[in-house]
């Protein structure tokens, strides 16, 4: 059996995507810290809007803050946002702490950290200085990014209103905003599943992971609260930081909003997985072809065999749990 979760695998929880006071999130990056460290927490990105900040001073032996920060690229030349047009927002993990680097500089959109401070930052590739909302510039401008040390995800397509047909164009990111929290909030719908499964018949393997993409607007009590609502798994060696870029990189997480994936494997054609009590535990292959193991009602499951269809190109595997909440990994190539 080869695993891609192995039984007793240690499992950090992350937050990949967070905002503070440093651009339109309302706590300090302390405050998140104490906030997701107290929820059981083992990572967080903090990735306020055109602002890198490397938050290493609050890293410990038991929580590790990773650096990061959220793009956003608009068909308005003054970089404003338009609730009746689309977007692209992208988010760069650095794959070093210190990495600072402001792609696609442009002074316009840094409206959260004055100009003495962005002078500071690097500012690599001047081409892309002059923004652009075209397919052609967001490819550049992620190809820009990978080349200077980060990795990029794509977030939120359905909240950023992303034309699908534009979305498959695009490659050289690591993985999809399959679940981002607060857009789930604001709309009621918005997860990402049937975009990630069009990327995957385009031929595009990307990975896929869940975020809270908090701002902390509401009380962590009231029923808009953007926190704690959805996360990624990630099965590092260890909670240091080229570890855990390292299981990025590889893709050794899945993405989760309550169930949790506890062992995970394959034997040829063959697939064992256990979870967590669920309602139903799936292997997906096309939206057309699945094999589910379903419990009875009242009841539920934490483990399924299944055999992958001759022909699959694919497959990845979902948990959905009675109250709805659910976890989904990758894709895999058969």
């Amino acid at each position: 059996m080869e695993y891609f979760i192995a039984p007793g695998q240690t499992q950090y929880k992350a937050n990949l995507h967070s905002h503070t006071v440093r651009s339109d999130g309302h706590t300090t990056p302390k405050e998140s810290v104490k906030r997701y460290k107290e929820h059981g927490y083992s990572i967080l990105a903090i990735t306020d809007h055109e602002a890198p900040y490397d938050h290493s001073e609050l890293t410990s032996d038991d929580f590790l803050l990773i650096t990061g920060y959220e793009a956003y690229i608009r068909p308005s030349k003054l970089c404003k946002g338009n609730h009746y047009k689309p977007e692209i927002h992208l988010n760069l993990i650095a794959k070093e702490p210190g990495n600072v680097n402001l792609i696609g500089y442009n002074p316009v959109c840094c409206k959260y950290i004055n100009i003495v401070e962005q002078m500071k930052l690097p500012h690599p590739d001047k081409y892309l200085w002059n923004r652009e909302f075209t397919v052609e510039y967001i490819q550049k401008f992620i190809d820009s990014a990978v080349r200077n040390g980060y990795l990029v995800s794509l977030n939120h397509p359905c909240w950023s209103m992303q034309a699908t047909e534009d979305v498959l164009k695009l490659k050289n990111y690591y993985s999809l905003e399959i679940f981002n929290y607060a857009s789930m909030l604001v709309s009621g719908y918005a997860e990402n599943m049937p975009v990630y499964d069009a990327i995957l018949r385009s031929g595009n393997m990307v990975y896929c992971h869940g975020s809270d993409d908090n701002h902390n607007d509401y009380p962590l009590d009231h029923p808009l609260s953007d926190s704690f609502g959805a996360w990624t798994m990630i099965m590092a060696d260890k909670l240091d930081y080229p570890s855990v870029i390292d299981a990025l990189e590889k893709g050794k997480f899945y993405a989760s909003t309550g169930p949790e994936i506890k062992v995970l494997g394959f034997d040829g054609n063959k697939v064992h997985i256990e979870t967590s009590d669920v309602r139903r535990i799936t292997m997906h292959v096309t939206p057309k072809l699945s094999r589910v193991n379903m419990a009875n009602k009242g009841q539920t499951v934490n483990s399924a065999d299944f055999k992958i269809p001759s022909g699959a190109p694919y497959v990845y595997f979902s948990a959905i749990a009675e109250d709805g909440t659910r976890a989904y990994t990758h894709a895999f190539k058969v």
